[in-house]
């Protein structure tokens, strides 16, 4: 059963509706820099159940006939290979990545601007790369002083050396494949040129994190700064909206502490500056959508419990340092959370413990539990996704539903042809396997027909599963957490 604590057709609306009003509230343009994913938002997703992972997308398509996309990239990026932990692929290729949806879904991709641009030699090939392909592309330079020397970057010195970006609607979405790519600067540095000539464009920010008309404490923000811990980031009152309204207003450290900045640029560039807090220049409307708060608190807190169990496993791999481990532990601490709270957790250790081997436990959204581990012919992912199936489908849990007939010409494949030396089948195996078995057997045709049911589903391990199991069970929308030890 499917726990909805967010309206995600209440949000559309607001949402569109509230960017429109702010393209009107400067004239002629808005620039609106798109924080966070504007696809494949599964952390919102997750703390907000409702929202769609492409709900950004679906507001924006409402806006498409006004709307053209502006993709930032740091040049740096390009040069040292940056890649996306989430997706695998580098900076450069997000980027072609993304035009290619952009286009796909109608939108109109205007151009991509290369900031801290130096004629770095991979960079010049890539500006090539996206010529061959009609791409405009625009070069951004580093400004000294940046972002401190106000007099010096509002100016010809300054923003005026970046090349103009030519734009032909009154919306233009600032987005890039991750942070530090300089959104905000080729914002700025738009309404630089575009007042000179005389044209009334403004700026506008849109995160939906952290959300600003929740409490400072509230899990929804809580599970943001989980989320950014390595980054630094913290949640914290918006001092210049509390002094301007009187009224509390969350949002972070960084875009506190750079509003003073900010504000004097947009004083320079537009002769005053339309915002008196950076809670201000949000457009950000999730907060009104909430409609079971009960819901998303616990979501929220299950969500810093997976970040907490990830930042183990990038601290053990050296990712990270063990430095963000203790902000975790200080965050839960502070909500009176702990690894205890998340149901999957003690099956699964007390099954490892029993065995004496890698072992895993699986719970639905209805409330079904089940555990698993290894055998010989399956790994604890795959045992614990099959009996999951037969779960659901009712199936007894001692009929097999796949054949070692089957199995085990897979499994001599893997290990006399395919270099493999763990013969077992991993999660995507099993269910090929269960695929062909259900062209003959209704009892596995009947758990096949499960597999929609483990969306949302939450999965313990109690070794670090292997890249294989970890992508096919985040296909099938399942949850996945693992203690930091390796098989």
């Amino acid at each position: 059963m499917e726990m909805r604590g967010f309206d995600n057709k209440k949000y559309l609306e607001m949402q569109s509706a509230k960017i429109l009003e702010r393209i009107k509230m400067f004239g002629d343009k808005l620039y609106l820099e798109f924080g966070g994913k504007l696809f494949d938002d599964y952390h919102a997703s997750r703390v907000l159940p409702g929202f769609e992972p492409d709900s950004k997308i679906k507001m924006l398509s409402q806006l498409k006939d006004q709307a053209e996309i502006l993709i930032v990239i740091n040049a740096n990026d390009i040069e040292k290979n940056k890649k996306r932990s989430d997706l695998g692929i580098t900076y450069d290729l997000d980027v072609l990545r993304l035009i290619d949806i952009f286009v796909d879904k109608g939108f109109y991709v205007g151009s991509v601007v290369l900031t801290r641009f130096a004629s770095q030699p991979s960079v010049e090939a890539f500006k090539k790369r996206l010529e061959n392909r009609g791409i405009k592309v625009y070069r951004h330079y580093a400004i000294e002083g940046y972002p401190s020397e106000v007099e010096k970057i509002v100016s010809d010195e300054g923003y005026g050396k970046n090349e103009y970006v030519v734009t032909t609607r009154p919306l233009v979405v600032v987005t890039a494949p991750g942070p530090g790519s300089g959104k905000m600067a080729t914002c700025l540095s738009q309404l630089y040129h575009e007042n000179k000539r005389g044209v009334k464009a403004g700026y506008a920010k849109y995160e939906t994190f952290p959300v600003w008309n929740l409490p400072l404490n509230h899990p929804v923000n809580a599970a943001y700064e989980a989320a950014t811990a390595d980054l630094n980031d913290m949640n914290m009152i918006d001092p210049f909206h509390l002094e301007t309204y009187g009224t509390m207003a969350v949002n972070y450290n960084r875009d506190v502490e750079i509003f003073p900045v900010l504000s004097a640029m947009l004083c320079k560039v537009l002769g005053e500056c339309p915002y008196k807090s950076p809670t201000d220049m949000g457009v950000n409307m999730a907060g009104y959508c909430i409609i079971d708060e009960k819901i998303v608190q616990e979501a929220s807190r299950q969500e810093i419990i997976r970040r907490y169990y990830s930042a183990q496993i990038d601290v053990l791999k050296g990712v990270i340092g063990k430095e963000v481990i203790s902000k975790l532990e200080i965050l839960m601490r502070r909500l009176g959370i702990s690894i205890n709270d998340r149901e999957v957790v003690k099956p699964t250790l007390e099954l490892a413990i029993r065995t004496g081997g890698p072992s895993c436990a699986l719970q639905t959204t209805d409330g079904t539990l089940v555990t698993g581990k290894t055998g010989k012919l399956l790994g604890a992912s795959a045992a614990v996704l099959l009996n999951a199936l037969k779960a659901l489908a009712g199936i007894d849990d001692e009929i097999d539903i796949i054949s070692s007939k089957v199995i085990e010409p897979i499994q001599k494949l893997k290990v006399n042809h395919m270099g493999s030396i763990n013969p077992r089948l991993h999660t995507d195996e099993v269910l090929l396997s269960l695929a062909v078995s259900a062209a003959t057997n209704d009892t596995a045709k009947l758990a096949l027909d499960q597999l929609g049911k483990l969306k949302d589903a939450q999965m313990h391990s109690s070794v670090i599963i292997s890249a294989v199991d970890e992508m096919t069970l985040k296909k099938l929308g399942i949850n996945v957490t693992c203690e930091p030890k390796r098989q």
